[in-house]
Order: C-alpha cells, then sequence, then structure tokens
C-alpha cells in the first residue's frame, strides 16, 4: 500500500491531485496561471472544493486563456457570476481578470511567468523533510515576499498563504512528507 500525505485522504479526485500533480515542478505559464487562478478562488474554501468544479472553470475561462480573460467585458463578468459550475465570488471573478491583465504585463517585463516566479527559488524547488502535516507551514518568508512583491504588481487575492499553497502545487516547494511516496518522485 502506497503511503500518501494525509491530506488527500481517500477522495478519488483528491487522490488522483495528489499523485500526479501536486508538487510536479510547473513551468508552463499556461498552467501556472490556472494554478494561480484556481487557488485565489479556493482563499477562503477548501481545496477539493475548487477541483470538483475545475473542469467547469476550465469551460468559464476559455481554458484559462489569460489573454482572453484579460479583455473580459462587463457582459462577461456578469455570465460568469450566474454560471452555477463555478465559484461565484464577484470579487474573485473581477481578480481574475485584473490577474491576467498584471501576468502579461509581467510576461512582458521578464520574458515568461514562470521566469519571474521561478525566480524567486532560483529556478530549482525548495525540498522539505516534514515528518507530519503538522509540520508543514501555511506560509513562509518567503511566500511573504513573493505575496507582497504580487500585490505591488497590482495582482489581487495573493495573500502569503494562497501564494505558499500556489508554490506547493507547482512544486516550487516539494511538502510531500517524507514517509509519502512522492516525496522522492518530485
Amino acid at each position: 500500500m502506497k503511503i500518501r500525505c494525509g491530506w488527500c485522504g481517500d477522495d478519488s479526485l483528491y487522490v488522483s491531485y495528489h499523485d500526479e500533480e501536486w508538487g510536479v515542478p510547473v513551468k508552463d505559464d499556461a498552467l501556472l496561471f490556472e494554478f494561480l487562478t484556481l487557488e485565489t478562488f479556493q482563499a477562503g474554501l477548501s481545496w477539493i472544493t475548487v477541483l470538483r468544479k475545475r473542469e467547469n472553470f476550465r469551460r468559464a475561462f476559455d481554458q484559462f486563456d489569460y489573454h482572453k480573460i484579460a479583455r473580459y467585458s462587463e457582459a462577461k463578468i456578469t455570465s460568469l457570476l450566474n454560471d452555477p459550475g463555478i465559484i461565484r465570488n464577484q470579487l474573485k471573478v473581477r481578480a481574475a481578470v485584473t490577474n491576467a491583465q498584471v501576468y502579461l504585463e509581467v510576461q512582458q517585463e521578464f520574458g515568461s511567468f514562470s521566469n519571474y516566479i521561478w525566480g524567486f527559488v532560483d529556478g530549482t524547488p525548495i525540498h522539505n523533510t516534514w515528518k507530519s502535516l503538522k509540520e508543514v507551514p501555511a506560509s513562509t518568508p518567503l511566500s511573504d515576499a513573493i505575496s507582497k512583491d504580487l500585490k505591488k504588481r497590482g495582482f489581487k487575492f495573493v495573500g502569503s498563504t494562497v501564494v505558499y499553497a500556489h508554490m506547493q502545487a507547482t512544486g516550487m516547494v516539494n511538502d510531500h512528507i517524507v514517509e509519502c511516496f512522492r516525496h522522492k518522485e518530485v
């Protein structure tokens, strides 16, 4: 039997996410934007809630095409706020549009969002050696610094906890507990 991080429990969607995605280094700008957007919608909610709506988010947000999202009209925003398949929080929907616009600016400045965000860890994942979930922090001084820089650039819903969750999801930090079979794999 495989040992996994306890947070994924036995929900098949959560287990698949844990086993196949969480902690795998992501350097593709399109996927980084998807994760950043989903993390902002997750703020204050459980990740499984977002995972269960992920396909709906992809459909509603044009497969997370940030070029399109940056140009969303008020009519499109209204249609999103009426879409029962996603989390219909007006501030978060508007944040997704703002974040897409700022994302494009960051790409222009750094050549890619990946260059920008991975620059905070010199392009190399941080490998932690947590023995239990109790040891895993919700934020770190590094996520504080990234959050501060993102906010300065105009990003919304990017507090330190959201940023740290993004770092974990996209493999900037390996927070699989050491007994988890994925710890060594990622």
